[in-house]
């Protein structure tokens, strides 16, 4: 009994040590997905920018420290591009985040029913 008792507690500290480790990966991924939505609000911002402007009228965009001259369908192009890859890295993290979720809950139960009994 006594053995059955040491074994099931050592079972609930790894359950329990699980279970921040869950939490921690879920709040690296909300901060993750926080950087992409701040990028997908500026991309999308200067997507619409650059329809406003009459195909004639001069784009620049920055080039690492440089602000370089650039043509507005490519440009227009290259930024839709952008924002489409933001929206499904967005998908994939709001994907893994429901599993998380749903995994820091099912070990959550787990632990709280060893404690209970």
């Amino acid at each position: 009994m006594e053995k059955q008792k040491k074994s099931q507690n050592e079972h609930s500290q790894i359950r329990v040590e699980e279970l921040s480790l869950i939490d921690q990966s879920l709040q690296n991924l909300l901060m993750q997905k926080q950087v992409f939505q701040m990028e997908l609000i500026e991309t999308t911002n200067a997507l619409e920018e650059l329809k406003k402007l009459k195909s004639d009228e001069d784009v620049f965009k920055i080039v690492g420290s440089l602000m370089v001259k650039a043509n507005k369908e490519e440009t227009e192009k290259e930024l839709t591009k952008k924002r489409d890859l933001i929206n499904l890295r967005i998908t994939a993290i709001e994907k893994q985040e429901e599993d998380l979720k749903k995994k820091l809950l099912s070990v959550r139960e787990e632990v709280l029913k060893t404690f209970k009994n």
